[in-house]
């Protein structure tokens, strides 16, 4: 095998259930154990590459769920990616695109890997095979900025004080989830207990509209926070709309589902809809499409942060990697393992600084991190392998 080419020949699927510290409550439910697919793959000069599929077990966030990704993985993916050649990591997001236009986080997962492989080969680290791939000529950063997303709480006490221990601990952003139906109250005795040393933002997962007035002075108190962006207030079709709305607004809009492939990041550009993006590779179909949206927004002097999607340590391996590229300049979802997990499943979990940083291990070829075999087959679901 050279250093150039990428040949799969083999790859293994695990589904494990991994026990979450507290329960995660959103609006469309509460999470305490995470169904996540991990995908092992292997080169024909034994060369391998663990990877992760962000989809959740239900259709939450987008239409993609963990039973749906498994079956576009087993029955299409896979089958397509064996036994051929490819040059580089964009040739497989090319083909991958081509063959099965939807299911982008399962494409990710496989696509992503390959970068992780061809990194592996080349015995440099994933942060720094990616920045080499940029056409801005840029270096990795050793360390990223790291927030936090509070789950919703129906006793404001525990919220504060939730809080309170998120700062202490050294994170550099608070998120808050928020709808048409939130308490406004809640919001500003949050603004009220952090000050402005620490970041605030918000994140309405597309639930306001513009055509609803209640919706709009609902926003303009929002306006009226000194909030570091409002994410994604509209649907996510609804550039045009952002667009307005931004232009009426003080506040940084920042687009997060809007924003599923570098074509939807020049529409945002060009039409000005928001002024910050939240880039989650999973969303986009990899990292072909996350490095082009990142060089496009940093062109544009649009900020980026990479956002999570409760992924093991394997998964946030491949985000750090992706945040240490220079224009993800805002504190991103990049929680030390201890955030979420009872145990992870890489046997160094991520670890946090008190200033809020993670460490990029830019020194460490591949991804970075070991995965914890054994606790693997532990929490084991479900496992098929596919060869050539």
């Amino acid at each position: 095998m050279t250093q150039d080419k990428i040949r799969l020949t083999s790859i293994c699927l695990r589904e494990i259930e991994l026990p979450l510290i507290e329960p995660f409550r959103t609006a469309t439910g509460i999470v305490d154990r995470r169904r996540i697919i991990l995908a092992e793959l292997r080169e024909e000069d034994g060369v391998t590459a663990w990877t992760e599929c962000v989809a959740e077990a239900v259709p939450s966030y987008t239409s993609e769920t963990v039973d749906g990704a498994w079956q576009a993985l087993s029955g299409w993916i896979i089958p397509l990616v064996l036994e051929k050649t490819f040059g580089h990591p964009t040739d497989v997001h090319a083909a991958l695109a081509s063959w099965v236009p939807d299911h982008p986080m399962a494409r990710a997962s496989i696509e992503m890997g390959t970068w992780a492989l061809a990194a592996t080969r080349r015995e440099e680290s994933l942060a720094r095979f990616l920045s080499r791939s940029s056409h801005l000529g840029v270096s990795p950063r050793k360390s990223v900025a790291t927030g936090i997303a509070i789950g919703m709480h129906s006793d404001n006490g525990k919220l504060l004080d939730r809080i309170e221990t998120a700062i202490s601990e050294g994170y550099r952003r608070i998120k808050l989830k928020v709808s048409p139906q939130s308490e406004m109250q809640t919001i500003r005795d949050v603004r009220s207990a952090i000050g402005t040393t620490t970041k605030l933002s918000v994140d309405a997962n597309g639930s306001f509209s513009i055509d609803d007035e209640n919706h709009l002075r609902f926003l303009e108190k929002l306006d009226s926070l000194g909030l570091a962006m409002i994410e994604q207030p509209l649907g996510e079709e609804k550039f045009e709309q952002h667009a307005e709305l931004q232009r009426a607004l003080r506040t940084s809009i920042c687009l997060d589902e809007s924003i599923s492939s570098d074509a939807s990041a020049e529409r945002m550009v060009r039409l000005q809809s928001g002024r910050i993006v939240n880039m989650k590779p999973g969303r986009v179909g990899g990292f072909t499409e996350a490095v082009a949206i990142h060089d496009r927004c940093r062109l544009a002097e649009i900020p980026l942060w990479c956002g999570g999607m409760l992924e093991s340590g394997i998964g946030r391996a491949y985000n750090v990697a992706l945040a240490s590229l220079p224009n993800f300049t805002l504190p991103g979802d990049i929680s030390p393992s201890s955030r979420y997990w009872v145990r992870d499943v890489i046997t160094e979990p991520w670890q946090m600084d008190s200033d809020g940083m993670v460490t990029v291990p830019v020194e460490r070829s591949g991804i970075g991190v070991e995965v914890d075999r054994d606790f693997v087959d532990q929490i084991l679901v479900r496992e098929a392998t596919f060869r050539s």
